[in-house]
C-alpha cells in the first residue's frame, strides 16, 4: 500500500495551532508542508511478515492480528501486566441523586494488590437516572483528575499527581480545580443522551514524566517491578492503557452499567492511551481517538508535523525505548499506525483531528483510518467509503468514521455531538448475550 505524497484535494487546513496541554511542545524546522512529505510504502495489514496473504477474516483473527499486536509491543508501547489476581473494588461514595437528581454518582476506590495502603486508583461514575438500565457508557482518562471534569461538590478532590493547569501548584490539585476541564466534559449532555461516562485521572496510574514511572502503576506492576524499567517493558503509554482495562473491569461488575457496551475515548496523548487500550482489549465495543496525532492515529512514515525523533525526544517515557531508534528512519518500522487502527477492527471507530492542529497531522490520521479499512472489508464491515480528507465540519465514514473540526487542537462539544451520534449508531441495541 502507497499512499505516498498525498496531496491536499479536499481539505481545508486552516493554519497551525497553538496547542494547549500538559508538556506541549513543537519542535522547531517541523515540517507542515505536503510537498515534502517523503514517499512512502505501507505494511500491507493483510499480509504477514514472511510475505504471504492473510485468506480470511479467521486467520486476521488467530494469526496476523497476534502478530501486528506483538509488534506494537515490541517496538512501540510495550507489554502490558495481565490483570491482578488480588485486586478488588471499593465503592466509597454512592449518591443517587447528583446533578439535581439527573444522575446517580458513584465513587470507586480500585485496590490493585487487594490492600487499602498499596497501589490504588479512582474511578468517577455518572449513571443517567429515569432510564432503563443498564445503559451503555462512555469511558475516558482525564488530565486533571476526577474532579476537573464538572464543578460538582461531591467529586473527591484527587490526591495524586495532576497535570499543570488551573487551582494545581506543584501538580497537586486545590479547589480551585475543581471543573477545570468542564469544557472537555459536557456530563449532563452525555447523560441526556442515555449514556453513563467513567473517568479516572491519569496521573493516578502514573504521573507524566521520564521519572512518573517511580510512582506509578510500572514501578509495582511492570516487568522491572521495583527497578528502572528496561527495554523490554511498557511506557506509560501502556500503563494509562492498562488502567482503562481495569475501569472496564470494575463496569462489568456494576449492574447499572452495560459493559459489552462502552465506548473508549481519548484526546491527545490520552487518545493514543485509547486506540492502544482499544487494540488490546477488545471487550470495548467502541473507539475513539480524538487529535490523537503522532504515536496515535496518524502515519509516522509522513514525516509531517510531529516526528518519531520529535515525540521520543519530548516524551520518552511514553514509549519502549526501542521506539526512539526509527528516529528519521520511519520506513524501518515494522509497523504503521493504519496497523494500529486496524486492531480495532470489526468494532466501530471514530478517528478526529482539528483543521488548525497539523502537529498532530489531520491529514495522516485520515489516511490511517482509511488504510484501515482492508480488514474492515475482510471482517464483513464498511470503512471510511470516501477517498479524500473531508473539508471541515462534515463527518464521514461507515463503520470507521471521521471529521476534521474546524479549530485547534482541543476535545469540544462539536466532537462530542458526533460521538454521542456515532454511539447511538453502534451502541443502542444491547449487546448479544
Amino acid at each position: 500500500m502507497s499512499p505516498a505524497r498525498s496531496g491536499p484535494s479536499g481539505s481545508v487546513l486552516l493554519g497551525l495551532a497553538l496547542v494547549a496541554g500538559p508538556g506541549f511542545a513543537q519542535a522547531p524546522g517541523a515540517n507542515y508542508d505536503e510537498t515534502r512529505v517523503p514517499a512512502y510504502t505501507l505494511p500491507d495489514p493483510l499480509r504477514f511478515l514472511d510475505g504471504r496473504a492473510v485468506r480470511d477474516g479467521a486467520e486476521w483473527r488467530e494469526r496476523r492480528r497476534p502478530e501486528v499486536l506483538r509488534l506494537f509491543e515490541e517496538h512501540v508501547y510495550g507489554r502490558s501486566p495481565a490483570r491482578p489476581a488480588a485486586m478488588r473494588f471499593v465503592v466509597v461514595e454512592h449518591e443517587p441523586r447528583a446533578l439535581g437528581g439527573r444522575a446517580t454518582r458513584r465513587q470507586v476506590r480500585v485496590l490493585l494488590d487487594g490492600t487499602e495502603g498499596g497501589p490504588a486508583f479512582e474511578i468517577l461514575l455518572y449513571v443517567p437516572n429515569g432510564m432503563a438500565r443498564p445503559v451503555p457508557a462512555f469511558l475516558g482518562l482525564s488530565f486533571g483528575g476526577n474532579h476537573s471534569i464538572h464543578l460538582d461538590p461531591g467529586i473527591r478532590l484527587s490526591p495524586s499527581w495532576v497535570a499543570d493547569g488551573p487551582g494545581v501548584a506543584a501538580h497537586r490539585a486545590s479547589e480551585a480545580a475543581r471543573g477545570s476541564a468542564a469544557g472537555s466534559w459536557p456530563v449532563e449532555r452525555i447523560l441526556d443522551r442515555g449514556y453513563a461516562l467513567a473517568t479516572a485521572g491519569y496521573g493516578d496510574l502514573e504521573p507524566d514524566s521520564p521519572e512518573g514511572w517511580r510512582d506509578g502503576v510500572r514501578a509495582r506492576l511492570g516487568p522491572s517491578a521495583g527497578g528502572r524499567p528496561g527495554p523490554g517493558d511498557w511506557g506509560a503509554i501502556g500503563a494509562w492503557a492498562w488502567g482503562l482495562s481495569r475501569v472496564l473491569d470494575y463496569l462489568e461488575t456494576d449492574g447499572d452499567v452495560d459493559a459489552r457496551r462502552v465506548a473508549v475515548l481519548g484526546h491527545s496523548r490520552l487518545g493514543k492511551t485509547a486506540l492502544w487500550a482499544g487494540a488490546q482489549d477488545e471487550r470495548f465495543a467502541m473507539v475513539v481517538s480524538n487529535d490523537s496525532g503522532e504515536g496515535g492515529a496518524a502515519l509516522a512514515r509522513r514525516q509531517f508535523g510531529e516526528t518519531v525523533a520529535a515525540i521520543t525526544r519530548s516524551f520518552p517515557h511514553w514509549f519502549v525505548p526501542r521506539f526512539r531508534e526509527y528516529a528519521g528512519r520511519e520506513a524501518a518500522l515494522p509497523v504503521d499506525q493504519h496497523l494500529l487502527l486496524a486492531l480495532v477492527a470489526p468494532r466501530p471507530l471514530y478517528v478526529a483531528s482539528a483543521s488548525e492542529d497539523l502537529w498532530a497531522d489531520p491529514r495522516g490520521e485520515f489516511l490511517a483510518a482509511r488504510a484501515a479499512e482492508p480488514v474492515y472489508r475482510l471482517l464483513g464491515r464498511d470503512g471510511l467509503g470516501v477517498e479524500d480528507l473531508p473539508v471541515p465540519d462534515r463527518p464521514v465514514g461507515g463503520t470507521i468514521a471521521y471529521h476534521l473540526r474546524r479549530g485547534p487542537h482541543a476535545l469540544t462539544a462539536y466532537d462530542w455531538e458526533q460521538y454521542l451520534a456515532f454511539a447511538d449508531r453502534n451502541l443502542r441495541a444491547p449487546a448479544p448475550r
